[in-house]
């Protein structure tokens, strides 16, 4: 699509982000441990050289994607009450994510009914690592378009459910984990303001970034069959050279909508991928490495959360003031890419731990109410 700018600053109505939160599995894993888990022929040194990864965390058994979505969820929520002094009640729930707990129905109805949010409309959204990103500019212009005024966007993965833990392209790159903001309608001058976007999609690269089995092409077999592919699988030599190319030009074409300078970007937020297609996007730009936020290597690759949790995790640190110029960029399967320009948010994040997996979180719950609690910050590295 051509770049869309959703307004310049003083002018007109757009999506604010009101609250930022995030959900981070306890276990964490070291390079090592990945190794040893699947006698892969690599080492910590290697990894850290070329991925910039060093740990990554994972979910214990049982624990789904909609258990990290809920509690981003209701961290973004308590950290738009301590902002604004209220409380705030979604009215729509948008869950970009490529592990959801059944391939049907969708995870998000279930998310907004342990919210308390029931007759809410809840939908998850497709787009690999580009979720997120897809996610925002979806909500922002259905905020512009009157449909909702305080849609809660949560990119959400538990991608160790889809790993091989012997595939080496992919064991040790991913992490599971989630983010949410919760947005409002507000004016583009206020931080947090969503100002413009582009995304994209070639289709021609389906096969880079996929799970081979399990959709109607090739379903589960009924026999006894041997089972189709359905572990995660990724070609990265060639994902690097078309994520740099379509990041950098997409990142690109938001800028110049707005008429921003690379130099103006006070905050570079790319999709927490490859510690080298990070750099080399940001290079092509011209951002600064002072400029650049991440916390890749101690979480890894999150997929649809990686920059929901960056935005949490440098807003916890105080890095970026409100109203700095913000860039985020992502690149995923499908393909598919994405960049949006934003204002830093005012709203302080929260971080959380998963919800438990037992009938009582599934049930209709109204706790989803603010608490004024404080919660530490993720451990925070920039990108370097």
């Amino acid at each position: 699509m051509s770049p869309v700018t959703f307004g310049a600053p003083g002018t007109g109505t757009t999506a604010v982000v009101a609250g930022t939160g995030g959900c981070l599995p306890a276990r964490v894993l070291a390079n090592d441990d990945v190794i040893a888990a699947g006698a892969l022929n690599t080492t910590d040194e290697w990894l850290r050289t070329r991925t910039g990864i060093a740990r990554r965390r994972r979910t214990t058994p049982g624990t789904g994607t909609g258990a990290l979505a809920t509690a981003a969820a209701r961290a973004a929520l308590r950290s738009a009450a301590a902002a604004s002094g209220s409380t705030p009640r979604p009215d729509l729930v948008l869950l970009a994510t490529t592990t959801p707990d059944h391939p049907c129905p969708a995870s998000a109805p279930e998310v907004a009914h342990r919210l308390g949010l029931n007759g809410v409309p809840a939908f998850d959204l497709a787009a690999v690592c580009s979720g997120f990103v897809y996610g925002l500019t979806v909500a922002t212009a259905l905020v512009r378009g009157g449909v909702c005024s305080a849609p809660l966007v949560i990119g959400a993965d538990a991608f160790s459910s889809i790993l091989d833990p012997a595939d080496r392209e992919t064991a040790p790159i991913f992490g599971d984990g989630a983010g949410a903001v919760l947005l409002r309608r507000g004016s583009a001058d206020e931080p947090g303001a969503v100002l413009a976007a582009d995304l994209g999609a070639d289709g021609a690269g389906r096969d880079l970034i996929t799970v081979p089995g399990g959709g109607s092409r090739a379903p589960w077999p009924t026999g006894r069959d041997a089972r189709p592919d359905h572990r995660f699988r990724m070609r990265g030599r060639e994902v690097y050279a078309h994520a740099v190319r379509r990041m950098t030009a997409s990142s690109r074409a938001v800028l110049d909508q707005l008429g921003w300078p690379a130099d103006s970007v006070r905050a570079f937020v790319a999709h927490q991928a490859n510690q080298r297609i990070l750099d080399a996007v940001a290079d092509r730009l011209g951002i600064p490495p002072e400029r650049r936020l991440g916390n890749l290597g101690e979480l890894g690759n999150t997929a649809a959360a990686s920059i929901p949790l960056v935005l949490a995790d440098a807003s916890a640190r105080k890095g970026t003031e409100p109203g700095a110029r913000t860039l985020l960029t992502a690149f995923g399967g499908g393909l598919t890419w994405g960049s949006t320009a934003l204002t830093w948010p005012a709203a302080e994040p929260r971080i959380t731990p998963p919800e438990p997996e037992t009938d009582n979180s599934r049930r209709s719950n109204a706790s989803w109410l603010p608490k004024h609690s404080s919660t530490p910050p993720i451990p925070s590295t920039s990108t370097s």
